[in-house]
């Protein structure tokens, strides 16, 4: 069997292969944050195609920690039953599930809110972007209350693991740079001091909810002088102490002009995902970025710069992706029945 369709284990989830489907944003609830029948379609048809894992999308912890207004939300109880209905299907289809739980932070696009942010200062000069206020201690503690009541309204909902969204430029991500945090209180200046909301959240969630905790970082923010793959070794290793049973390794998104730009390529972010998983004793990595087909995937497993190989696009482009790869493994008894004449 190749190492792609070998099941694994993060935390106490059992996972039948290694396949994972990356969390993005569909842009397709409305201002109720509610899961929406896209949704069901959209997850259902990919729990059809053989993913083990999938991570629903960046899911908002309150109404102005939305990226857009058709952002979905875990915010309010009455949000829960339809989650737990699309858990239902997913489970029933053979897939796992988790859920990154998100506060957009500067990058938010709501029109009727004001974002907040570790500082003053807005993501881009243009529009849609606002000029945040800046967190107080108080809304700190405010937000840290939110991740945890949206963690465990995720367990009632069903999921099986919690991704934390501490990449990509949105709030978490905001309190880790150097370049978007100016703070001069104990979540500002020092590294240390930076990485301690994320730590904080980390930990309350270990602790008060029975689910395995994932994190996803931006290894590095592709600035000269901002957030970069040293720190995130650093913070990687802080979270493994904590408990923290995944990372799941992107980059980028808090820069709307980065000076650093990698080339966007194929399997672009990987270099990142493998120093990372060298610095950890134990905790699985997960690789994303353009990772495309079986010969790529296969070949980061086998070659240790991951543990689990997250997909993006390719299943956006192809919700049966896990056949295919299948099929270009030789591991053709890993396709659905219902669906083995087709390959």
């Amino acid at each position: 069997m190749s190492h792609l369709f070998k099941d694994g284990n993060i935390g106490k989830m059992s996972l039948k292969n290694r396949i994972i489907m990356a969390p993005m944003c569909m842009y397709s609830s409305d201002n109720s944050g509610e899961i929406k029948p896209f949704h069901h379609y959209h997850y259902t048809s990919r729990a059809v195609g053989g993913v083990g894992l999938i991570i629903v999308e960046a899911t908002a912890i309150e109404p102005r920690g939305r990226i857009s207004d058709s952002d979905l939300g875990l915010w309010d109880d009455k949000q829960i039953k339809k989650h737990k209905r699309l858990n239902k299907k997913i489970h029933f289809l053979g897939a796992k599930t988790a859920i990154q739980l998100a506060h957009a932070g500067r990058k938010s696009q709501v029109i009727d809110t004001v974002p907040i942010a570790p500082s003053s200062i807005a993501f881009s000069e243009t529009l849609p972007y606002k000029i945040p206020v800046e967190a107080s201690i108080k809304d700190i503690k405010e937000i840290k209350k939110l991740f945890l009541e949206a963690a465990i309204r995720a367990k009632y909902a069903g999921y099986d693991a919690i991704e934390l969204h501490a990449a990509h430029g949105y709030l978490l991500c905001e309190f880790l740079s150097p370049l978007s945090n100016k703070r001069e209180d104990i979540y500002g200046g020092s590294l240390e001091n930076r990485c301690r909301l994320v730590l904080e959240i980390a930990k309350e969630l270990k602790k008060k909810v029975d689910l395995p905790l994932m994190v996803r970082i931006s290894a590095h923010e592709w600035m000269k002088k901002g957030w970069s793959v040293n720190d995130s070794v650093y913070l990687c290793s802080k979270l493994e102490e904590i408990g923290v049973d995944c990372i799941h390794v992107s980059g980028g998104g808090n820069q709307s002009n980065p000076d650093n730009m990698p080339k966007i390529d194929d399997l672009y972010q990987v270099n990142e995902a493998q120093e990372i998983k060298r610095a950890l004793k134990k905790t699985p990595v997960i690789a994303v970025g353009l990772i495309k087909n079986a010969v790529q995937a296969e070949y980061l497993l086998k070659n240790k710069y991951c543990d689990f190989v997250a997909f993006g696009r390719a299943l956006l482009r192809n919700p049966n992706l896990a056949f295919e790869l299948a099929k270009d493994l030789g591991d053709t008894k890993e396709i659905n029945s219902s669906y083995q004449r087709a390959f």
